[in-house]
C-alpha cells in the first residue's frame, strides 16, 4: 500500500515515520524549512515511547505525487482542510482512500465539497506532539492512537486492510463503531485547549486550581449537552470520564491550539470553541463558557491572520 501524508508536523511526522520504519512506501507533503530539513537530514522523532530516526524520506511539496497513492492521511490543521480538498480533487481516483485526522467535526463535510464521499473514511487521532525544529518531531504525551471508520458505520474490507497496516507499524488503532460519536468525543475533549490559552495555563495548572477546574467542567458539560441536542450517541458519564482522562495528562503539557495562540500564530479556534458557539445558536443551546473562550481569542486570531477589520 502506497501512502501519502499531507502535513509533516506532530501528527503526520510521528505516524508517517512509524509507517516508514515498517517498510511502507510513504511520501510526505511538506513545505518551507521543514521540507528542506526532511530532504537533507531525514526525519527524527523524539518520543516518550522511544526515539527513532529515518535518514532518507520521500518528501515533496507537489500534490501531483498523490495520484499514485492508495491511502492519504490528512494531518494539517483543521482550517487548512478546505484548501487541501480543492488541491486533492484532481488527484484522487476512485480507489483512493482519504482519512482526515483533524480536531473538530467539520473535516468530512469540507472534504465532501470537492471529493466523492466514497473516497472518505472518517478519522481522528490522539497524540501530544509538535515540531521541535525543522525535521524533528517531539512526542511528549499520550499513547498515540488512530480511530477510523466508514461514514455510514459499515464494516468494510478496506477498513481491515488499513487496520492491518497500522498493526504492522506498531500504531495503536481502532475501527470505530460510530465514527460521528467518536469525532464528537474528541471534539468535546480538545475544546479545553482554548481555555488553556485564555488562562495561560498547562493542563496540570488548569485542573489544580479550583476556579479554573470549575470552568473546565462547565465548558465540557456545555458541549456534551450540545451533542445530545444534535443527536450524537454519547453516554451520560462521558464528561466525568473525560475529566479523569485530563487528570492523567502530563502536568506541564498543553495542546497545539494553545501553543499557536500563545505564539501569535493562526489557530483552530474557529473549529473548536467557535464551532461550539455556532452550533449552540443552531440548536438553541446556551454555551457561555465556550463563548467567553472564543470571544477572548478571536481578536488574537484575527491579528494572527492579518485581518485588520475587527468588526
Amino acid at each position: 500500500m502506497k501512502i501519502g501524508i499531507i502535513g509533516t508536523g506532530g501528527v503526520g511526522g510521528y505516524f508517517g515515520g512509524k509507517l516508514v520504519l515498517e517498510g511502507f512506501d510513504v511520501t510526505f507533503i511538506s513545505r518551507g524549512e521543514n521540507l528542506n530539513a526532511l530532504r537533507e537530514y531525514g526525519l527524527t522523532v523524539k518520543s516518550i515511547l522511544g526515539d527513532f530516526k529515518i535518514d532518507r524520506v520521500n518528501a515533496t511539496d507537489k500534490f501531483s505525487v498523490l495520484g499514485d497513492v492508495d491511502l492519504i492521511l490528512i494531518c494539517v490543521k483543521a482550517w487548512q482542510v478546505k484548501d487541501i480538498a480543492k488541491k486533492l480533487k484532481s488527484f484522487v481516483n476512485e480507489n483512493t482512500i482519504v482519512i482526515p485526522l483533524q480536531n473538530g467535526v467539520s473535516a468530512i463535510d469540507e472534504l465532501k465539497e470537492h471529493i466523492n464521499e466514497s473516497n472518505i473514511v472518517g478519522g481522528l487521532c490522539f497524540i501530544i506532539s509538535k515540531i521541535e525544529s525543522p525535521g524533528v518531531i517531539n512526542h511528549f504525551g499520550v499513547e498515540p492512537s488512530i480511530v477510523f471508520g466508514e461514514i455510514n458505520n459499515l464494516k468494510t474490507e478496506r477498513l481491515n486492510k488499513i487496520k492491518s497496516m497500522f498493526d504492522m507499524a506498531g500504531i495503536n488503532s481502532k475501527i470505530s463503531e460510530d465514527i460521528n460519536a467518536d469525532l464528537w468525543k474528541k471534539f468535546i475533549t480538545i475544546c479545553v485547549s482554548g481555555l488553556l490559552a485564555v488562562t495561560k495555563t498547562t493542563y496540570g495548572e488548569l485542573r489544580a486550581l479550583k476556579q479554573t477546574r470549575k470552568m473546565m467542567v462547565y465548558l465540557l458539560k456545555e458541549i456534551y449537552k450540545l451533542s445530545q441536542k444534535a443527536g450524537v450517541k454519547i453516554k451520560s458519564d462521558f464528561v466525568d470520564n473525560t475529566i479523569s482522562l485530563i487528570d492523567t495528562y502530563p502536568y506541564n503539557s498543553t495542546s497545539s491550539l494553545t501553543r499557536d495562540v500563545w505564539e501569535g500564530k493562526p489557530s483552530e479556534i474557529d473549529y473548536q470553541n467557535g464551532t461550539v458557539v455556532r452550533l449552540g445558536h443552531k440548536y438553541g443551546v446556551e454555551t457561555p463558557v465556550n463563548k467567553f473562550v472564543y470571544n477572548c481569542i478571536l481578536p488574537m486570531e484575527l491579528k494572527a491572520r492579518n485581518i485588520r477589520n475587527l468588526k
